[in-house]
Parts: structure tokens; C-alpha cells; sequence
């Protein structure tokens, strides 16, 4: 997965204005969430992903296809970051009847992504 885009608010913006295929987008938050796929082993490494996903998750989830992976990644963004997309980027969400399932899915990855930015760039 060496060929993702960097972690920036272009990269978060491209996946708000579909940009960015869905598999990248799934592939960005499955990164950021610790797993590696091993191509000599053709399996996951999870060593690096928190228990709660790990359990859950032994293989990274398709986030736009299915909505409860995307619940939790939801449920485990700080409520101090829910409107980073809003805060800082001034995203005002996508208009009626323009929107769906998957365009909300992809906000909620966007929005997770620029959680994990935040919070990485504090402890940095």
C-alpha cells in the first residue's frame, strides 16, 4: 500500500469531491488503522491494529460498502473532532438529494482521516 496519496487536507478534500476511488480510500483508513498486507504471506498483518479492530477486524473492512465497520470508525472519532470537516476545512456537507449512502461514508472516512491527523499532529 506504499502508493497512497499522503495524509493532507488535499488527500481529505479529494475523497469529500470523489477524487479518490473508494478502494484508495479504504486502503488510507485501513493504513492509518495498522493493518499491512504481507505480499510473500498473501495475508494481513494486524499486529499493529488496536484490539477493538483487531477482534472485531481481522481483515480490513470495506468501509463504503458496509455500514457497520463505518459506524464504529465513526463512534471512535473524539467528540472534540466530529465537525473537523466543518471546523477546519469548511466543509458544509453535500446537498440534498446529491447525496447517499456511500458519499456519507466517505465524509465519515474523511472525517476519521483528519481526526487522525489532528490528533497525530499534537503528539508529534
Amino acid at each position: 500500500m506504499s502508493n497512497l496519496p499522503p495524509l493532507n487536507t488535499e488527500t481529505i478534500w479529494a475523497i469529500l469531491n470523489e477524487e479518490i476511488d473508494d478502494v484508495i480510500v479504504n486502503k488510507l483508513v485501513w493504513h492509518y488503522l495498522g493493518y499491512r498486507y504481507d505480499e510473500t504471506t498473501g495475508q494481513w498483518d494486524i499486529s499493529k491494529v488496536l484490539p477493538e479492530w483487531r477482534d472485531e477486524y481481522p481483515e480490513p473492512p470495506d468501509f463504503i460498502e458496509n455500514r457497520p465497520p463505518t459506524v464504529k470508525l465513526t463512534r471512535s472519532i473524539p467528540a472534540e473532532n466530529k465537525q473537523l470537516l466543518k471546523e477546519q476545512l469548511g466543509f458544509k456537507g453535500y446537498k440534498i438529494g446529491e447525496f447517499g449512502p456511500r458519499q456519507t461514508r466517505r465524509a465519515t472516512a474523511a472525517n476519521w482521516l483528519l481526526s487522525y491527523m489532528q490528533h497525530n499532529s499534537k503528539s508529534e
